[in-house]
Parts: C-alpha cells; sequence; structure tokens
C-alpha cells in the first residue's frame, strides 16, 4: 500500500489520505470543490463545481501518473437529485469518450456546503 499525495490538490480535511494506491489500483478520496490553495469553495454553481472536483481528481491521478483515461469506476455524490443534468453535463465534457462504470447518488449534506463530491478507482496499465 502506498499513500499518494500532492500539493497541487486540496490536502484532506480530515484524518484520510487523497489516494491510496493497492496493488493495480488507485482509490481516490472524494473530492468536493475546494480550492487548493484557500481551501475554501470558491464557486457556487453546480457546473462550476463540477469541473473544480475534477480538476482535484484530476491532479491527485496525475501524481500517480494517471490521467481520467484510467478510471475505472466513479462515485458522485450530489445533494440534490435537480442538479443532475447540469453536472452529468460538465462530467461528460471532462471524461470524453472514456466511460468508467458509475453510481450517482443524492446525499443530505456535503462537508462546506458542497453541492457536489466524486470520488473514483482507478487501474494502472499493466
Amino acid at each position: 500500500m502506498k499513500v499518494i499525495f500532492t500539493e497541487e490538490a486540496p490536502k484532506a480535511i480530515g484524518p484520510y489520505s487523497q489516494a491510496i494506491r493497492a496493488g493495480n489500483l488507485l482509490y481516490c478520496s472524494g473530492q468536493t470543490p475546494l480550492d487548493p490553495v484557500t481551501m475554501k469553495v470558491e464557486v457556487a454553481d453546480i457546473e462550476a463545481q463540477t469541473h473544480r472536483v475534477i480538476e482535484n481528481l484530476r491532479l491527485i491521478l496525475k501524481e500517480a501518473d494517471l490521467t481520467l483515461n484510467n478510471v475505472i469506476k466513479v462515485n458522485v455524490f450530489l445533494i440534490d437529485m435537480e442538479l443532475f443534468a447540469q453536472m452529468n453535463a460538465i462530467y461528460t465534457e471532462c471524461f470524453g469518450n472514456h466511460k468508467p462504470a458509475r453510481t450517482t447518488v443524492a446525499v443530505k449534506g456535503l462537508p462546506l456546503n458542497a453541492l457536489v463530491e466524486i470520488e473514483c478507482i482507478a487501474e494502472f496499465n499493466r
């Protein structure tokens, strides 16, 4: 097991790692739309928050020499399913033709009043 950490992405706001490599898989902790410099949610709308969240994941993946194309599973947490279409449009833009397995659920709340949180599992090429 190896801990993955990058200064480019937001630091963990609790007792967890940004990501853990176990064998051929990288487990990325859920990312919220925190700005890595200010450690605050700087954008209010779901589109901008989704962009920030995916960028945070991309930065963690980059630290492990991976890209979004290595992602095999995604879990999306939304505070309201009414936001699904807007989140999904940005998600599709960011992932392009790559379509990992995905689950999307509505939750009662997220840290720092974020609208969206996304976690993923990526695979290292053999």
